[in-house]
């Protein structure tokens, strides 16, 4: 299947302002672009494109004094396949996985693995391993935290997540990512795009989307504590340590988003 992916987003700045800018739809699905999603802004402005130190595609601007309006609108080959699901699984021991899954055990701006290591003990420490141990996080943290886009507060951490109940996307993926590192278990966060596609309706508004990957075996697996079903048509963008590593937009100055549209649907007509 096809899936047409972008945003639009609008900002008034009331002086020339720097931007990082994480956009882009991440390069391990570049061999799906049909349609590049190249980031264009209105007015022009010089963009000077980077990795950063996650593998992530990046953008450089400085927007203009004004009204500017960045968007990208791509087209993406999909397999139609819902997330890969595999209860065998294993989880490897510390000292036997790669070295470059090991920050992911480690604390971060919103995930507080000290604050909640002893939780994690007590709710998963006696139950199964591997697979089944993050599916019982991922089940928690479903029940647990009440979605609410009038719950969105973008300081909120997984330890607040906790204590408070409530949330959006971003905050189950940070509680079931520091539950993940708590028991040993690399986990990442994860943004993209997640349409509706094999979902029954009423749709809610559209935004960009949050997730997590965990460690297991040899590989990394995807999992939305958020949704707690395997979904068909993620479309990811970046991954970090949590969503302070894949902030969509980093201002450096005052500026106002006025205006913010994303769209994620399959393509019916090729």
């Amino acid at each position: 299947m096809q899936i047409r992916v972008g945003f639009e987003m609008a900002y008034a700045c009331p002086q020339p302002t720097p931007m990082l800018l994480v956009l882009n739809v991440h390069h391990s699905r570049a061999s799906d672009l049909v349609r590049p999603d190249l980031v264009v802004t209105t007015p022009a402005v010089p963009l000077l494109a980077y990795r950063d130190l996650f593998g992530n595609w990046c953008s450089r601007i400085v927007a203009p004094a004004g009204r500017i309006v960045i968007t990208a609108d791509a087209v993406v080959n999909d397999s139609g396949l819902p997330d890969i699901v595999d209860p065998q699984a294993t989880q490897r021991p510390v000292e036997h996985l790669p070295e470059e899954t090991l920050v992911y055990l480690l604390g971060s701006r919103y995930c507080e693995t000290d604050q909640l290591s002893d939780i994690a003990w007590q709710r998963f420490g006696t139950g199964p391993t591997g697979w089944a141990r993050v599916q019982a996080v991922c089940d928690f943290v479903h029940r647990h935290i009440v979605f609410g886009y009038e719950n969105a507060r973008r300081t909120r951490t997984a330890w607040e997540a906790y204590n408070e109940g409530v949330g959006v996307c971003r905050d189950y993926a940070h509680l079931a990512i520091a539950f993940c590192r708590c028991l040993n278990i690399p986990a990442r966060y994860c943004t993209g795009y997640l349409g509706d596609i094999g979902m029954p309706p009423p749709y809610g508004p559209m935004d960009f989307a949050g997730w997590f990957e965990a460690w297991l075996g040899d590989r990394w697996y995807t999992f939305d504590a958020r949704n707690n079903t395997p979904r068909i048509g993620r479309v990811l963008m970046a991954r970090g340590r949590d969503a302070c590593d894949v902030a969509l937009s980093t201002t450096f100055g005052p500026n106002t988003l006025e205006s913010f549209k994303v769209w994620t649907d399959e393509v019916l007509d090729h």
